[in-house]
């Protein structure tokens, strides 16, 4: 009861300790902080979200941002795996066009004068070519034009020879006859080559080319160096050599008087005293290039022009004619002037020869194969003229009697003359033509070329010629040509060479390439008019003297 009483007691005084009226006045204010409290809290509230929209403009900018560079990043990628793929396909084509290209080299060095071949620059106008829709004249016309303009032009060619060969020997031996033997150039007898020994010559008036071959004085010879041996040879070099003057004393081994101090009791007895001090010689001084022990080939040009004068001036009264230089830039260019106004020209050109081959190195040609001019003045050209005409006159043995090929080339000669008088000269030359003549007469059987068979084989060799211009591609007959036969002798070390490419000049030269084409074809157009007219009149076909011309 007393435990009920009591519980009663504490509720009673807990209600009145908890009843509002016994709170301080101060806090009757709560309800009005409170809504204080709720606008602040409202304004803390906005800041916040407004941060909140800052933070999430900013995390939506860096997105933006990673995305920009992720995008960036793969186009790189992307580029680097295009042009990567671009690099390995211009490597894959490299290599498939350089085996392509040593495949042909490899396979097809024979001529195919069937097809001719397409244009590597794509020139216009070259679609229609006028040899395949060209029309030779008949096999009676040529024969006709042959007898007439060609075979009656050329008839005196063996009375100019033997006149010119007369009169270069009385020459030469005047020259030696002036030679101190002991410091001068022994000069040998004269060597004739090109059109005029090969019974091919059609222009006028007739022309001889004659080599002279010349050694050096005791106790010096000529050592040839040739650029086709040694691997690689650069393209401005291929066709030239080098010819090194020395002394024929001079062991290659080497003597130890050179190596060793000998005492002045002491003497070689292979060299001597005189030969200890080596003074610098005559011929090295005049005929060498300066600081080096090769021929110069413009020394020996001057050299030789003083001795021809120096040795007509000598003879000059025995002949009733006047000799004058007829090109100042080639050492021998030759022209004998009659009172009556008529001339006679011929070439003496200085050669040296290589070794005991038939190859002889040439200062100076009027009209070098290559149309390059040498890189420097002791680089030598090449002259493979004695071989060509040991060839023709082989190859003339096994073809049949009467054969053609000689008046295909003839003819063709006759064609790339006047059209060079109508049109001016292109770098097309006869020895591009006897060239392409050669090449044809490997690749044939001999019973191709008889008499009948003229105008398809001069047909064939102006196809050939025109093949070898849309290809810009000629080789040289006897530089690293393995179907030169074995009797010929050549040098091995020309058999071995690289091929050499007498149109390598039109790769280089697109304006003389452009020159050259045009005028081949403008000639294959006139070909049939100037058979057909020259057949009817002989025209007289004489040239004049050049204007300028240097009296010996």
């Amino acid at each position: 009861m007393a435990l009920g009483l009591f519980r009663v007691c504490l509720v009673v005084v807990t209600a009145i300790i908890n009843h509002p009226l016994l709170f301080p006045r101060e806090n009757a204010t709560v309800p009005e902080n409170e809504e204080e409290i709720i606008r602040k809290m409202q304004a803390h509230q906005e800041k916040l979200q407004l941060e909140q929209l800052r933070l999430e403009e900013e995390v939506a900018r860096l997105a933006a941002e990673k995305e920009a560079l992720e995008r960036v990043a793969e186009e790189g990628q992307q580029q680097n795996e295009s042009r990567t793929a671009w690099d390995l396909w211009s490597t894959l084509c490299m290599i498939l066009f350089l085996v392509i290209e040593v495949w042909r080299q490899d396979h097809q060095d024979a001529p195919s004068p069937e097809c001719p071949g397409g244009d590597e620059d794509e020139l216009p106008g070259l679609e229609g070519a006028p040899l395949r829709g060209l029309t030779l004249p008949n096999k009676g016309t040529l024969d006709h034009f042959y007898e007439r303009c060609i075979r009656g032009a050329t008839a005196d060619a063996a009375r100019t020879r033997e006149f010119v060969e007369g009169f270069v020997d009385d020459l030469l031996e005047a020259l030696r006859s002036l030679c101190n033997r002991d410091t001068d150039m022994e000069v040998e007898d004269f060597i004739g080559v090109d059109s005029m020994y090969e019974n091919w010559q059609v222009d006028r008036p007739l022309l001889c080319d004659l080599f002279v071959p010349f050694m050096p004085p005791e106790p010096y010879h000529f050592h040839a160096e040739l650029c086709c041996s040694r691997h690689p040879v650069p393209l401005d070099r291929q066709g030239y050599g080098q010819i090194k003057v020395v002394r024929a004393d001079e062991d290659p081994l080497g003597c130890i008087c050179d190596k060793t101090k000998l005492g002045e009791d002491m003497l070689c007895l292979l060299h001597g005293k005189k030969s200890l001090a080596r003074p610098g010689s005559e011929v090295e001084t005049l005929l060498c290039a300066r600081g080096a022990p090769y021929l110069d080939a413009m020394q020996v040009m001057k050299w030789f022009q003083t001795a021809l004068t120096r040795a007509w001036h000598r003879i000059a009264h025995k002949y009733e004619f006047d000799l004058a230089f007829g090109q100042l830039d080639s050492p021998g260019s030759l022209k004998i002037r009659f009172r009556s106004g008529k001339f006679m020209p011929f070439n003496l050109i200085p050669v040296i020869q290589c070794d005991d081959s038939d190859l002889y190195f040439v200062s100076h040609l009027p009209r070098e194969p290559s149309g390059d001019a040498p890189a420097s003045s002791t680089d030598w050209l090449l002259s493979f003229a004695v071989y060509e005409r040991q060839f023709l006159r082989m190859t003339s043995k096994a073809l049949p009697e009467g054969a053609c090929h000689l008046s295909c080339l003839q003819i063709a000669s006759f064609l790339l003359s006047k059209q060079s008088r109508l049109t001016g000269p292109s770098r097309l030359s006869n020895y591009h033509l006897k060239t392409a003549l050669l090449h044809l007469l490997v690749s044939r059987q001999p019973a191709d070329w008889e008499d009948g068979q003229l105008d398809a084989r001069l047909r064939e060799l102006l196809r050939f010629l025109e093949k070898s211009l849309l290809e810009k591609k000629l080789h040289h007959f006897f530089i690293g040509n393995r179907k030169v036969p074995n009797a010929m002798g050549l040098p091995e070390a020309v058999r071995r060479a690289e091929p050499l490419n007498l149109f390598r000049p039109f790769v280089l030269q697109r304006s003389l390439y452009r020159k050259t084409v045009d005028s081949f074809y403008e000639m294959l157009k006139n070909a049939p008019v100037l058979i057909s007219e020259y057949s009817l009149h002989i025209p007289s076909d004489h040239a004049s003297l050049p204007p300028k011309a240097v009296v010996l």
